[in-house]
């Protein structure tokens, strides 16, 4: 079941799949950065093998998916996740997912999905593009970890709602050729970076998308005002926000 009610049926406990752990981006960072939201009505199933766990069945339960993990089966093996004839759940089933209703967060490492950094047979080739081109932007880099500035871009936007700037050292994501249907609502600034998009929503049938590109430190998780933006985008994903 993927929510649980108290036994005074006063609120609903939404479960939450959280995809994470790659060469770069352990999943230490990501389950510390999720402690405290059990306060909020969120409880978390997290999978780092997601090449090897996931089945249509198990996230077609889901509400939403948090997915924050790069292009490697787990942080100690770097081989892609997705490979065609193997992979069970890749891109086409996350679209799947998202266009019959499913909710699906991408934050940080789950960008850098890059064919260069990718085996170079074309059964990892073609999944690591039609990934890509489901998140809608290309992930170019970063500077060095450095003082990056986060500003609602959009506040009128849901994810936005009563979201202020912040500012934390952290990974400055350069991403572009965002798709034509994305919704920018945040951008980023940093002295070696300059200004790039920070945040996104897509609408893909029936479900909805959010690209936030901070969260590599544990520092950035942690900020309150972080935390609202991941709260407003599950709860945007789905359809619950004010």
């Amino acid at each position: 079941e993927t929510s649980k009610t108290t036994g005074e049926g006063d609120f609903i406990m939404q479960r939450i799949l959280v995809l994470c752990d790659d060469l770069w981006h352990p999943a230490e960072v990501i389950e510390e950065g999720l402690k405290g939201f059990e306060t909020e009505n969120y409880c978390f199933d997290v999978v780092k093998a997601a090449k090897d766990i996931l089945t249509w069945e198990m996230i077609k339960g889901y509400p939403a998916i948090l997915c924050c993990k790069g292009n490697n089966i787990i942080a100690s093996n770097g081989e892609p996740w997705f490979e065609e004839t193997v992979t069970e759940v890749g891109p086409a089933e996350f679209q799947r997912y998202i266009e019959e209703g499913g909710g699906f967060v991408a934050v940080h490492s789950a960008l850098t999905f890059k064919q260069e950094f990718c085996n170079p047979d074309e059964r990892f080739q073609k999944p690591c593009e039609e990934f890509r081109e489901l998140i809608g932007c290309r992930f170019y880099g970063h500077p060095l970890r450095c003082m990056t500035e986060v500003k609602v871009s959009d506040p009128a936007h849901p994810v936005a709602a009563g979201v202020s700037g912040f500012a934390e050292r952290d990974e400055h994501y350069q991403i572009g050729e965002l798709e034509p249907d994305a919704k920018v609502f945040l951008e980023s600034v940093s002295v070696p970076g300059g200004v790039q998009p920070a945040g996104y929503t897509r609408e893909l049938g029936a479900g909805r998308l959010c690209v936030l590109t901070p969260g590599h430190t544990l520092s950035v998780w942690r900020n309150p005002e972080f935390r609202k933006l991941l709260k407003n985008a599950l709860e945007w994903s789905m359809r619950k926000e004010n």
